[in-house]
């Protein structure tokens, strides 16, 4: 391993000791009187939306629809619960593309900085936003996000170039669409996507943007997270689900299944994806089911 990526593991190992510290502590606070442990449902949706994260079908999306579907998360929280409990698969998917992708490790870092910059900044506006701008929020980037499923069914994505690394003006332009990225995706819009469009436009190769994207998402993640931990915007025991059940879902993706044909998986991600976001915007107009009771339990698994 080179010195370049030995020092970004140190950085990235170092970060997520503070964030873990950080929640830890938070948590034993907290002592709510409500459940804290995992249920079944909860650990099955962590599973299965980072395992079809690591395989590059993003887990940000997925995983609210599934919140808003089965009413686990007030709306509010779900920002929040999704950058605290996707924390940790993360930051394993980041460990294992980092090591096994090559790309220019000024750029690698740069964009990783720029993605954190953004986050810091974003999480402490959201992690204050009220409820129904929270909900129009999600529900437009949950429109966001079924737009670029469709558009990467249907190719109509940019293929990218061959290159490994990024300079002069499109370095800038890198460092500025990765901290717009970071920002946003305190909100719930997933990086993956755009992040692989960003690199592509730029000439990237497509394979390069898997340890950026992972990378920026498994440093920004802790940091933005901590801004939800502290004003307590979030999910405890459902973020628990997502990084207990993750975890296991990220190993067996990148190390047993590797690959899936994940064309017709979209299409169904899409279909799921854009119900969510109807029944976001209609809870933030008052139309329908909107409020969600935090003590209640989910059904079980069916």
């Amino acid at each position: 391993m080179d010195s370049g990526k030995a020092m970004l593991f140190a950085a990235l190992a170092a970060v997520t000791v503070m964030f873990l510290a950080v929640w830890i502590r938070a948590a034993r606070r907290a002592r709510s009187p409500m459940r804290v442990a995992p249920t079944a449902l909860e650990l099955a949706v962590g599973f299965v939306t980072n395992f079809f994260d690591t395989l590059g079908i993003g887990s940000f999306a997925p995983t609210t629809s599934m919140f808003k579907l089965w009413r686990m998360v007030p709306d509010e929280r779900i920002p929040g619960t999704l950058n605290v409990g996707h924390t940790a698969p993360t930051v394993a998917e980041a460990l294992i593309f980092i090591a096994i992708v090559n790309v220019g490790m000024a750029t690698l870092a740069g964009l990783i900085a720029a993605s954190v910059a953004g986050a810091w900044l974003g999480a402490g506006v959201v992690a204050a936003l009220p409820r129904r701008k929270v909900q129009l929020g999600m529900g437009g980037a949950l429109l966001v996000a079924a737009a670029l499923f469709v558009m990467t069914n249907l190719r109509l994505l940019p293929g990218g170039g061959d290159t490994l690394g990024l300079e002069g003006w499109r370095f800038a332009a890198g460092l500025a669409g990765n901290f717009v990225l970071g920002s946003l995706m305190t909100l719930g819009i997933g990086l993956y996507a755009p992040c692989m469009m960003l690199v592509s436009l730029l000439g990237m190769s497509p394979i390069a943007a898997f340890p950026i994207m992972m990378g920026s998402c498994a440093f920004l993640m802790p940091v933005g997270s901590l801004r939800f931990i502290e004003k307590d915007s979030y999910s405890l025991r459902a973020a628990l689900g997502l990084a207990a059940g993750g975890v296991p879902g990220v190993l067996i993706a990148a190390f047993i299944v590797k690959s899936l044909p994940l064309t017709a998986l979209r299409w169904v991600v899409v279909a799921v994806v854009l119900y969510a976001a109807v029944a976001m915007l209609r809870s933030a107009r008052g139309v329908g089911d909107g409020d969600i009771v935090p003590s209640a339990v989910p059904p079980a698994v069916p």
